[in-house]
């Protein structure tokens, strides 16, 4: 995350930041300076204060979704399933939203299990989230997991009778359990259902012996990109506009960008930033709300177009730091190591074209690399990396040389794989 006590904070602020505190000593800070605090210590560290703290339902739900989403993943799931049970109804719907899809796919297995670790919370934040829970996923989750027949005013067939149900809850229909392996979650959350709420049982019920999996599943995908385009994820049409081709040696950057106030701007993981780079100096310099929202609508964007699995966190790292990378390489191919100009530009020109520079100088290697063939084994691994849909640096070119692939980082990547290729070219 961006380090806000170097970005306008005053004094007193800082000095609460500038130590580590117990948790005794966290617990009696204003609420405020809470928040603060957070903001700037480990995800692990984090988690633990808030679960450890009189506030930490108002400290969890203080939180934007992404942000709790991203604390949930760095800490893993069965480990922060606590803050789960702290978590808004909103909160608890966009991590749904995030953990129970791969592309168009509804992922069965993970939906059960993140309806485990709800129903491991209170049942007074199991009923305060019923409500917001889409109908149609429900009936999507269920229809695959149970067989249901009877109903109100039906009359059971001579095959219903004879069947070896499972359950009943309300002695009106009769449940058979398909994945056996589920049926404890499954039986567990139908219960609640049908004691709180008997009309929403009813009716789950029977849209589950209606058959309807592949129309629902449709519109449980549609419904979900809604909610999740209304906190600032685009369309994957929109998303993949950001590694359109730009010619880096005709690049003008703009002076005049304009930017729409149109959420809360959110911290990222930390571990996504490593080391003071160019673009990091220069954030630190011009940080604004309004930036990182800017900043955060395009690692979403990334997200969207690579399709990144939210449920596979390294991936998901991997992908922001590419974001940084194509930036950092961007400002540094235009400032030449001058901060005031790189302020200039990260002020004046969208985030979105200066992605998309970076992305084209990496580009501008991967076509190099296309036109080599050799027979060494350090070079092949090179230009393999190179010749990737997103082209990746190879490690053994690192002072290290470790054996693997990393995102581009800074200018110096690019002219070492250059003056590399630059030889197999000669």
């Amino acid at each position: 995350m961006l380090d806000k006590s170097l970005t306008g904070r005053d004094a007193g602020t800082a000095a609460i930041t500038s130590v580590r505190l117990r948790e005794k000593e966290f617990n009696k800070l204003p609420f405020a300076d809470k928040r603060t605090y957070l903001d700037e210590v480990p995800p692990k560290e984090r988690m633990d204060l808030i679960l450890g703290d009189p506030d930490d339902k108002k400290l969890a739900r203080a939180m934007q979704p992404q942000e709790l989403y991203w604390l949930f993943k760095e800490n893993g799931a069965a480990d922060a399933v606590e803050l789960l049970g702290l978590a808004s109804p909103l909160q608890c719907i966009f991590i749904l939203d995030m953990e129970l899809w791969r592309g168009w796919t509804f992922l069965e297995d993970q939906a059960v299990e993140y309806l485990g670790y709800i129903l491991k919370g209170s049942e007074e934040h199991f009923l305060e989230l019923l409500p917001h829970l889409d109908f149609n996923l429900l009936s999507l989750l269920l229809g695959r997991e149970l067989i249901v027949a009877g109903g109100i005013g039906d009359l059971n067939t001579d095959e219903e009778r004879l069947t070896d149900w499972d359950h009943t809850f309300d002695d009106v229909f009769l449940i058979k359990f398909k994945n056996p392996e589920h049926a404890v979650v499954i039986g567990a959350f139908l219960e609640l259902v049908c004691r709180h709420d008997n009309p929403l049982y009813t009716a789950l019920m029977e849209s589950v012996s209606g058959e309807v999996d592949i129309e629902s599943e449709e519109e449980c995908y549609r419904i979900k990109s809604g909610r999740l385009a209304d906190l600032g994820f685009p369309p994957h049409d929109e998303a993949i506009e950001i590694y359109s081709r730009i010619n880096p040696a005709t690049f003008t950057p703009g002076r005049d960008k304009e930017l729409l106030q149109t959420g809360e701007a959110v911290n990222l993981p930390e571990t996504y930033l490593s080391g003071k780079t160019f673009l990091e100096r220069v954030i630190l310099q011009m940080d604004s709300e309004l930036f990182r929202l800017e900043l955060n609508y395009l690692i979403n964007s990334a997200l969207v177009a690579d399709e990144a699995p939210f449920s596979d966190m390294e991936y998901m790292r991997s992908v922001v730091e590419r974001v940084y990378g194509y930036l950092n390489i961007a400002l540094e191919y235009l400032c030449k190591g001058d901060e005031t100009k790189g302020v200039e530009i990260l002020t004046g020109e969208h985030l979105k074209r200066l992605f998309q520079l970076g992305f084209s100088i990496v580009l501008g290697l991967k076509f190099r690399a296309d036109k080599l063939i050799v027979s060494d084994y350090a070079a092949d691994k090179v230009l393999s990396g190179l010749k990737n849909a997103r082209p990746g640096f190879y490690r053994g070119l690192d002072s290290d040389g470790i054996d693997g692939f990393r995102e581009f980082r800074e200018m110096q990547d690019v002219m070492t794989v250059s003056d590399f290729i630059k030889k197999l070219e000669d």
